[in-house]
């Protein structure tokens, strides 16, 4: 399993930064909180596009779409971050 921390730097993730899991069966998104946290999980093969956006400068935003209505959207990682995690998706979603 992967594990991919935002920086707490970013904006949303001061106090509680949002984490994104990879295993073999399944992306999860973890948004902690105070009182309450929210956490989705979506399988491979239920992937059908994974977006990524890069300002020149500051932290960039995954969007993993699915074949349903779902979709995560998680702000504040680094290029390279988003990048490895949009590469390894979609060898993923290849190989099922």
């Amino acid at each position: 399993m992967k594990k991919y921390t935002a920086s707490r730097l970013s904006e949303g993730n001061k106090l509680f930064p949002c984490v994104i899991l990879l295993d073999d069966l399944s992306v999860t998104l973890k948004v902690p909180g105070m009182f309450n946290g929210k956490e989705t999980t979506i399988p491979m093969n239920r992937i059908s596009s994974v977006d990524i956006e890069t300002p020149l400068l500051g932290y960039s935003t995954i969007i993993i779409e699915t074949t349903g209505d779902a979709s995560i959207k998680a702000h504040g990682f680094t290029k390279a971050e988003v990048t490895e995690i949009k590469v390894t998706l979609l060898s993923k979603i290849l190989k099922s």
